[in-house]
């Protein structure tokens, strides 16, 4: 009796993180570069049935805008499974530079990824169950059946796929537009010094909503801090 109640239990459970996640969401968060405000962005997340489209749309103001003219968007389209976000497409776009339009397509069952970019396309091999996509990933917390102590996975970028690791510590209590909120923060173990640093600190008691993101790269510093939020479930 016990064998026959353990699939029926782990199937109530991953039916129960489904109906706990979002069907909309609106966020915006305040943009850092090197500490001083840079902008703003604005993160939307719908779904339909099993299929979600999610968008991020980065932009500058103030007197920072030269650095960052224009806006960036990413956005990232799949399916909502038991086990998280699966993506079938991630786009890079530069409204100041639309020729750099940067597409990834992601097949499933043949495990490859297929790439666009500047009138090029290759295809990449090796395409491995779980693997996210660079918006993706900040989201699929929320979408995952449990909130793992050690995250790999690979990552697709609009040009590259790359491997990720990332390691979870307490990210202590963070001050947000929802309230003080406990976090949990993830952070990307480097393997290289070149490598991009990824910090993403995540609220439980808010279906893990990512609530601070940090990036480091080739010594710039950007920061996202949790503005404003509206979360339908």
């Amino acid at each position: 009796m016990l064998k026959r109640l353990l699939p029926a239990f782990g199937l109530m459970l991953v039916a129960t993180a489904q109906a706990d996640a979002p069907q909309r969401m609106s966020l915006m968060y305040d943009l850092y570069r090197n500490g001083h405000k840079l902008g703003q962005v604005t993160d939307t997340f719908s779904r339909d049935g099993n299929r979600y489209t999610l968008a991020s749309e980065m932009r500058a103001d103030g007197p920072l805008k030269l650095l960052w003219p224009g806006s960036i968007r990413l956005e990232s389209t799949g399916a909502v499974t038991p086990h998280g976000l699966r993506p079938t497409q991630f786009q890079h776009a530069r409204s100041d530079a639309p020729h750099k339009l940067a597409t990834a397509r992601l097949d499933w069952e043949q495990r490859s990824i297929t790439y666009r970019y500047k009138g090029e396309t290759w295809q990449v091999n090796g395409l491995q169950r779980g693997a996210q996509d660079q918006l993706s990933q900040l989201y699929n917390f929320m979408f995952a059946p449990s909130l793992p102590a050690d995250y790999s996975l690979q990552l697709v970028s609009g040009r590259d796929l790359h491997d990720y690791h990332y390691e979870r510590s307490d990210g202590g209590a963070l001050q947000t537009p929802l309230g003080a909120l406990a976090t949990q923060r993830y952070q990307r173990i480097k393997h290289k010094p070149d490598e991009k640093a990824v910090t993403v600190w995540v609220a439980p008691a808010r279906n893990n909503l990512p609530v601070q993101i940090r990036v480091i790269e080739d010594g710039v510093t950007l920061e996202q801090r949790l503005v404003s939020a509206s979360v339908e479930d």
